[in-house]
């Protein structure tokens, strides 16, 4: 049985490099979950367990299918409440919001074959098998984000506006401005990775 491998089969999602690049992001199907709050706190914790606990409910599902495939990267969209703390640059705006006033959606990207019902079905048995009561949470989302900046991040999430700031400056030389969420995914496992090593890809939508 051949194992889909989306690090693989998506090679150019997956990669990045240190100077921003222009792309575009056709549509993704994802499993999700939402929250808000300190990403160093005990819910965001369980917010990525009870993901990744779906995400391996689906591939065993498809291995028995004989569609076996590689849980891929974690991911995240991240944004905050523009009405209450007014707009900043994405290279300004981790130093104005509190850590506990950002809001998350967390993306484990899913391969073609793996549909919503299959998701459903994942999560119904997560709850009665492991009670986990988080896995409720759990979403089907497909997202399309269209023309992108992309660029690779290396180092400790607290250095990111130093290449956020990049990045902003790649957009307005060029014309571009901000057309959704801020997007960024782990390449490292970054419960177990040393912050000086921690490899991230940042994504700006934009138009």
């Amino acid at each position: 049985m051949e194992k889909t491998d989306l690090l693989k089969q998506y090679k150019a999602y997956y990669s990045a490099t240190v100077q921003p690049v222009l792309g575009r992001t056709g549509p993704v199907s994802y499993i999700s979950v939402s929250g808000k709050g300190d990403p160093s706190g005990p819910a965001f914790a369980e917010n990525v367990a009870a993901l990744y606990t779906v995400a391996y409910t689906i591939k065993a599902h498809c291995k028995g299918q004989q569609k076996d495939f590689t849980v891929p990267k974690l991911e995240g969209q991240w944004w905050y409440d523009e009405k209450k703390y007014g707009l900043h640059t994405m290279a300004s705006a981790p130093g104005h919001i509190p850590r506990e006033e950002w809001e998350y959606r967390l993306l484990i990207r899913m391969p073609a074959f793996v549909r919503e019902e299959t998701m459903a079905m994942a999560k119904a048995k997560v709850i009665a098998a492991k009670k986990m009561e988080r896995a409720t949470m759990i979403e089907w989302l497909v997202l399309e984000e269209g023309h992108v900046v992309r660029v690779l991040h290396t180092g400790p999430f607290a250095t990111e506006p130093e290449t956020l700031q990049r990045v902003q400056d790649f957009m307005e030389e060029r014309g571009l401005v901000r057309n959704g969420l801020h997007h960024e995914i782990y390449l490292s496992d970054f419960r177990k990775t040393p912050a000086d090593r921690l490899k991230t890809i940042l994504i700006e939508p934009v138009k």
